[in-house]
């Protein structure tokens, strides 16, 4: 939130300079993100009046204009469209100084443009370093006083300060509530605003009806006649309003952001003339479309509140308002609102239409539900003082029962020691919270203390200390060594720890990534498509709206960054917890998942320049499953819609799957706009870390036997099937397969393949006969034969 240190001081002014203001509320929790001048570093601009204008003689686009400074008349060409007789505008002087970027300053002087004399320069407010981009010269109020310095007229000495507030702190997103605390941390009384109670002078009323109480139990309404929307809003709210970050656009809709700014209230005004018959706050129809206010036409989700008439929708409920209902030019009569908004109705609405306004802003954060009637009454105040009218009767139309209720919170003197080790005055105390609005009772023990209804983040005693540390000042709490007896824990042999596995990719050149657990739904989608995501009630943005049920979204999105990037090879890993909706609950499970495209080595003058493939992953992953010491794992053909057919894995441990590896599927890297080959696992991290103990086994000092076989078989008979075969026939005294070639091709039919395999016997005992191990071949030929019509090859 943006607001002008100026205007803060008008509520409360403490003996603080702006650095001592700004370091004290950053240290209460309110950051300041930055601290601007309100204009540029200038001199010798005052208030003048154009007293004749005419066309330029050799210029379309310049006018030759007549200004006074109320002592002198100048003689200017000016090139604004705006600029005309009676204007009052800044004027720069000869010999004035204006601001320019380098900070060297920029020097008025007599000039000649087009062969007629200019002796000074009118201004715009960017000229003066009071905005980025202006359309014309800077219009002042009719009475503004000529000849008087513009830095004095406008009060220029003043800074922008914008704070950087925490969800939990919409009581502070108005000049009050920041008002309110710069007085509790001074312990200085801040000045009461003076809202006086408007007398109706009209009996006209719109009937208001609450169809959805559970997300607004109360809506304050009023009708005000004869506005007159062109007045001119006075220069002291254009300027508070600018200072803030907003514009001004007219003076009603200026009076509600004014408003928005100065209590925290949000409000609206409608055209009263394009109301029929009267108000209904519901949830929206099936396919009810809006016009908005910035032109965007919306369909309407039936979860979204809105603000309509007896046939169609006005406004999306603490939102944004139509186009159709909105003030205009030709507006006479409004309808002005305000609403108290249950903030987890209005949570991420303004997002899922692609919108964030002030009002949602505050809505979404929550909103003092006791501040409805002051609002409007300030504001009637402010319309009819500038625009005139008469106004109606105050409408109050609630639902108590679905109203908030005031925390009572029990506080004990003794448990702030306890939190603080700090002990103060019970006094000290007091007047702490009191000046925060709150009402303390003392009691035996400590203090009862009623919460105040626009600070929703206060429900239990923590928040009250909380608070004490903060308005003491967390820089002046003592501080304390904490003592503690602390045991080592054991942890079990089995267990590999996650670190041990995390430098072990490390070691084989992978980087480890910390992905968000909120993802893209469209993506999430097309990788896990058998997977209906957590959708988020409130996501930060539309492209995090879902929990992921998979580490490899994220994993996709950051090589698919880097791919774009320029980097060919990325190696990436990341442990986390996926989350999968399973028998109506969110199951989170610990699971450890990887990346890697690109070059198999880095870029060197002795190093290929092969792709890393299916078994490069395959061979890390194998690297990692062997440091528990278990045995039981195994890889076997696996399927997965993101994943390439033929090059898909499923992973067991025993006859548990434990997880996926693989190449991405082409269609999905085609949706993706990925075009290098991604290679990817993921695994249940529970079962990677527990492993066997290792146990100690003597080395035999028996020779090895080994026999070289080859089969022919079927183009679908997987390796694991062959190998699963021989090691349940090859006898105790076997201890190594290996599969040392694949063939296809000439002598072997068509969808038939030949495994060359290598078989090694040992006995720890005694030396192995020829009989023993012909013994054993033949079990494995036969059983090969039997089982999968492996032959054996001449």
């Amino acid at each position: 939130m943006k607001f002008s240190e100026s205007w803060l001081r008008e509520w409360v002014n403490p003996s603080l300079s702006t650095d001592e203001l700004v370091a004290q509320v950053t240290m209460a929790g309110l950051e300041v993100d930055a601290v601007d001048a309100v204009a540029g570093e200038f001199s010798g601009i005052v208030v003048a009046e154009v007293v004749k204008r005419e066309q330029h003689p050799d210029a379309d686009k310049l006018s030759l204009c007549q200004v006074t400074d109320g002592t002198d008349t100048f003689q200017i060409v000016c090139g604004a469209p705006n600029v005309r007789e009676g204007l009052k505008v800044p004027m720069a002087k000869i010999g004035a100084v204006l601001p320019t970027p380098d900070g060297k300053g920029f020097k008025i002087k007599k000039a000649k443009l087009r062969g007629v004399e200019s002796h000074g320069m009118l201004c715009a407010e960017a000229e003066m370093g009071m905005a980025e981009h202006s359309d014309g010269l800077m219009e002042l109020a009719a009475d503004a006083p000529v000849g008087q310095d513009i830095r004095e007229y406008l009060s220029l000495d003043d800074n922008i300060i914008e704070v950087d507030l925490t969800p939990n702190r919409a009581d502070c997103l108005s000049v009050k509530g920041l008002a309110r605390e710069v007085g509790t941390l001074n312990n200085v009384d801040v000045k009461p605003l003076n809202i006086e109670t408007m007398a109706a002078q009209i009996d006209a009323t719109l009937p208001v009806t609450l169809s959805a109480t559970d997300a607004c139990p109360k809506y304050v309404g009023r009708v005000v006649k004869g506005v007159n929307v062109s007045a001119t809003t006075p220069l002291w709210m254009v300027e508070k309003l600018r200072r803030s970050g907003i514009r001004s656009i007219d003076p009603i809709v200026d009076v509600t952001n004014y408003v928005l700014l100065e209590l925290g209230q949000p409000m609206h005004a409608f055209d009263l003339a394009q109301i029929e018959s009267g108000i209904e706050v519901r949830y929206a129809k099936d396919k009810e479309k809006l016009t908005l206010l910035d032109g965007q036409e919306v369909e309407l989700n039936a979860d979204t509140l809105v603000i309509a008439d007896a046939s169609k929708p006005l406004a999306i409920a603490g939102v944004m308002g139509g186009e159709h209902s909105g003030v205009n030019t030709e507006t006479q009569d409004i309808f002005l609102e305000v609403a108290y908004f249950n903030p987890i109705v209005i949570a991420g609405k303004a997002r899922n239409y692609g919108l964030h306004t002030d009002s949602s802003h505050r809505f979404e954060r929550g909103v003092d539900y006791r501040l409805q009637n002051e609002a409007m009454e300030r504001a009637t105040q402010l319309i009819v003082e500038i625009c005139g009218g008469q106004a109606g009767p105050v409408v109050n139309t609630e639902d108590a029962a679905a109203m908030p209720n005031e925390a009572t919170v029990e506080l004990r003197a003794q448990r702030i020691v306890d939190v603080l080790a700090l002990e103060l005055p019970a006094n000290q105390i007091e007047t702490m919270l009191t000046r925060l609005g709150m009402q303390v009772t003392a009691n035996a023990t400590g203090w009862t203390v009623n919460v105040p209804s626009y600070r929703f983040d206060i429900s239990i005693e923590a928040d009250l200390i909380e608070e004490i540390a903060r308005i003491h000042g967390y820089n002046n709490l003592p501080v304390t060594t904490p003592m503690a007896a602390l045991d080592l824990q054991s942890e079990p042999e089995v267990l590999t720890p996650v670190n041990t596995l995390k430098q072990y990719w490390v070691s084989r050149g992978y980087q480890e990534a910390i992905t968000y657990s909120f993802v893209d739904p469209k993506v999430q989608k097309l990788v896990d498509p058998s997977v209906d995501g957590l959708t988020l009630a409130n996501p930060i943005s539309a492209d995090m709206a879902v929990m992921r049920s998979t580490l490899w979204v994220g994993l996709i999105k950051a090589a698919e960054h880097n791919l774009k990037r320029q980097q060919d090879t990325v190696r990436l890993f990341e442990t986390g917890l996926r989350f999968v909706p399973k028998d109506g609950e969110l199951t989170q499970e610990p699971m450890i998942a990887g990346l890697v495209c690109g070059s198999r080595l880095t870029k060197n003058w002795t190093n290929g320049t092969e792709k890393v493939d299916f078994y490069d992953l395959k061979g890390d992953l194998e690297g990692m499953l062997a440091m528990n010491g278990d045995s039981e794992y195994r890889f076997a053909k696996g399927e997965h819609s993101a994943l390439h057919p033929g090059q898909c894995a499923a992973i067991f441990k025993g006859d548990k799957q434990i997880g996926l590896m693989g190449a991405l599927h082409p269609v999905l890297q085609k949706q993706l706009g990925i075009k290098t080959q991604l290679f990817v696992f993921e695994l249940l991290q529970s079962e990677v870390v527990m492993g066997e103990l290792p146990e100690y086994a003597a080395v035999s000092k028996f020779p090895e036997v080994s026999r070289d076989l080859a089969f022919v078989v079927e183009e679908a008979v997987q390796w694991s099937q062959v190998e699963q075969v021989i090691l349940e026939q090859g006898g105790e005294s076997l201890t190594k397969v290996t599969l040392f070639d694949v063939y296809r091709g000439q002598g072997i039919e068509n969808g038939r393949k030949s495994l060359a395999l290598g078989l090694t016997w040992q006995d720890p005992s005694r030396t192995l006969n020829d009989e023993e191990i012909t013994s054993s071949v033949d079990n494995i030929i036969a059983k090969l034969a039997e089982g999968l019509g492996a032959q054996l090859r001449g």
